[in-house]
């Protein structure tokens, strides 16, 4: 039987979700106060690095905001609109640019040929493309031992339709594990692990607003790379010739 993540409100689910959120909105909120301590004690802040922590953790926030609203929203509320693909993995880009200057992660767009546009609630792919991402930026200099390394924002065709994901060298990355992760995320404090030492909130955030959508977030590789993605379905109106 399908449900929700988010239904209802007051639900176990829902309940987990937001402790996954709380956990994970810990770390910027720390390194805020000590940045602000330096800062009281006269030495120097470093006032981007505050800025960015504070937006991405707004941004998570009102990820879950938006899954709550759509998740109790009814089928012929949600409206979906045709929407580019390309259009939303380049927004993404550009407000994920000042997060992955943090992490020292490099941003790269993979987008050939041309697609049609899709089937979705704009604001929602958007907001899931946006969590997936920045819960793998955070994850990933662990996972490189600090080195720089590459987070591609991508879409493929598939023989389903279109794909939207993010994908990075995580090996450790499956479908077994994402499996692992929504049975454990908000009773632990790293329920994927394999692959974040954070809560990873915004990969279960991302997967609530997909299920509300009807869409379903699934593990994918492309171009030898691993990661998290959802097929979305070819407006047939609107389709290029």
């Amino acid at each position: 039987m399908t449900h929700s993540v988010l239904l209802p409100p007051g639900s176990k689910l829902s309940q987990q979700l937001l402790l996954s959120v709380a956990e994970q909105i810990k770390l910027p909120l720390i390194q805020i106060a000590r940045q602000a301590e330096l800062g009281s004690l006269g030495l120097t802040t470093d006032l981007q690095q505050i800025r960015t922590l504070a937006d991405n953790g707004i941004k998570l926030i009102d990820s879950y905001a938006l899954g709550l609203q759509l998740a109790n929203q009814h089928s012929y509320e949600l409206a979906p609109e045709a929407v580019s693909v390309s259009s939303i993995l380049y927004e993404a880009d550009q407000q994920l640019r000042e997060l992955a200057r943090l992490y020292n992660v490099s941003l790269e767009l993979n987008i050939h040929g041309r697609y049609e546009p899709v089937m979705a609630h704009r604001q929602g792919l958007q907001a899931a493309i946006i969590g997936l991402a920045s819960a793998l930026i955070e994850a990933l200099p662990a996972q490189n031992k600090g080195q720089q390394t590459t987070l591609q924002l991508a879409t493929h065709r598939c023989r389903y339709g279109i794909v939207a994901g993010v994908y990075a060298n995580i090996p450790t990355l499956s479908s077994d594990t994402l499996k692992r992760g929504r049975k454990l995320y908000g009773m632990s404090r790293q329920p994927l692990v394999e692959v974040s030492h954070t809560s990873a909130a915004g990969i279960f955030v991302a997967d609530a607003i997909f299920r509300a959508m009807k869409l379903k977030l699934h593990v994918s590789r492309h171009h030898r790379l691993y990661g998290l993605g959802v097929v979305l379905q070819p407006s047939s109106q609107l389709a290029l010739v």
